[in-house]
């Protein structure tokens, strides 16, 4: 079966493709070509970002993509910065704007710091992401949002929201890919009926050099991004490799493979890379805006 017809039941009994388009660092002005070509492709998870950039482009894909808008799944967040209900709210109807959209399938919190205190600050913000949470959920109450999730939270920061939440989380997006899978957040979340959704599946390209794992993707006859999205996918999470590139995008997709347990094992235990290239310098990646 193709990773297409695949999907994952989120805890509201939504489904949620299993493979999704990333579209972190695509132009505004390139994103709905991009959205409509992995569209063609069979994609029907589209991911973006109040912080990308390229919601207008993105909406301008969906709407003009020639499949019906109920059988994609979109999905934006609330950029880092917004801790008010207010400011929250009223960023949810921005991006409903910006798109050209009646409802979005997913809105996340993009982060429980304000990204200049990613990885720089002892306040999670606790209070404040509780607001923004309402804010989500008085969203899924009024139709703007289907679901509802999180993104780069820890146990603290979910324990946060599901302290006295109306509606629990459905999904967790974080940083995952070989040399550095978040083990103990997947296991909290998978335990809490949360699903976790991969972002930068290749380490933002760094696998590509990884000779270590080069071998075991030739090993199954396979590219190294192909391995390093079925990784994730054996893991239990929604991939979200990023890419404008449509050739990439039918490559990503061609999943039709499966990572035995022994090497998952040695995946897993592949040494964490010290450094994220060029991207080294934006917070997710340990670095400084």
């Amino acid at each position: 079966m193709s990773i297409f017809n695949e999907t994952y039941t989120l805890n509201n009994g939504k489904q949620i493709p299993k493979l999704g388009l990333g579209t972190w660092f695509i132009d505004d002005d390139k994103a709905a070509e991009a959205v409509r070509a992995a569209v063609k492709l069979g994609y029907r998870n589209v991911d973006t970002a109040q912080a990308y950039g390229n919601e207008a482009g993105v909406g301008e894909g969906i709407r003009t993509c020639g499949v019906a808008r109920e059988d994609l799944y979109v999905g934006s967040k609330v950029a880092a910065e917004n801790k008010t209900y207010e400011s929250a709210a009223q960023s949810i109807d921005e991006t409903l704007e910006k798109m050209g959209l009646d409802y979005l399938d997913m809105m996340i919190i993009h982060s429980p710091q304000p990204w200049i205190e990613v990885n720089q600050s002892e306040n999670r913000y606790y209070a404040e992401n509780k607001e923004v949470w309402r804010a989500l959920e008085d969203a899924v109450e009024a139709g703007k949002v289907r679901s509802i999730g999180v993104s780069n939270f820890n146990q603290k920061d979910l324990e946060n929201i599901l302290d006295g939440c109306r509606i629990k989380p459905a999904v967790n997006q974080v940083l995952c890919h070989i040399s550095n899978t978040p083990e103990e957040i997947i296991a909290f979340c998978q335990k809490n009926d949360i699903v976790v959704e991969a972002y930068s599946p290749v380490a933002h390209g760094e696998m590509l050099k990884n000779e270590e794992v080069g071998a075991i993707a030739a090993k199954y006859g396979v590219t190294i991004p192909q391995l390093c999205i079925r990784y994730t996918v054996q893991l239990g999470c929604v991939s979200l490799p990023k890419t404008a590139n449509p050739e990439h995008m039918e490559s990503n997709a061609q999943l039709d493979f499966v990572i035995s347990d022994e090497d998952m094992a040695i995946l897993k235990g592949i040494k964490k890379i010290e450094t994220y290239g060029d991207a080294s310098g934006f917070p997710v990646y340990g670095g400084k805006l």
